[in-house]
């Protein structure tokens, strides 16, 4: 029995080539293993020094006022003063000691920083600044009678004169 070629020869000839480009479940792979890479390194990557440094200053800020409004209320003064790697309030009797987040932040203050229990306190500043000079550093001041606040530079006057 003869073969017909005539149905080979009238079909266009087309090659059997394989289609180009990526499926889609290859494509979810490579977006799924980028996020999960990219999200392994924000965690990585710790905060930048001057991040902590004004974190820390804005914390000491809200301590300040908690101790300030908490001898308001008792009628006893409290003291801030700065220890090694941290700082403490003390009523004179039992201090309360704090530590830094980084422990290579230092803190100075000119004076003893007294929080009594009248509403108007002497101005108070203290500079928070980490344990390498050349950093940057942050001061938490008060004029006596305001809150205290963050300031990126030495307040002027003799208070506020850089240690």
């Amino acid at each position: 029995m003869p073969t017909s070629t005539t149905s080979l020869a009238s079909s266009p000839a087309r090659p059997r080539t394989r289609s180009r480009g990526f499926t889609l479940l290859e494509l979810m792979i490579v977006v799924a293993i980028t996020g999960m890479a990219s999200a392994a390194v924000a965690f990585a990557l710790r905060d930048s020094t001057q991040t902590q440094l004004d974190r820390e200053a804005q914390r000491l800020v809200a301590l300040l006022e908690a101790a300030r409004a908490e001898s308001r209320a008792t009628g006893v003064s409290l003291q801030w003063r700065a220890t090694p790697g941290g700082f403490e309030f003390t009523d004179g009797i039992k201090p309360r000691p704090q530590r830094w987040d980084p422990t290579t932040l230092q803190a100075r203050s000119e004076t003893p920083v007294v929080l009594g229990p009248e509403p108007v306190i002497g101005p108070q500043t203290i500079r928070l600044s980490n344990s390498d000079a050349a950093g940057p550093s942050r001061w938490v001041t008060t004029d006596g009678l305001r809150a205290f606040e963050v300031r990126n530079a030495a307040p002027a006057g003799p208070t506020g004169a850089a240690p």
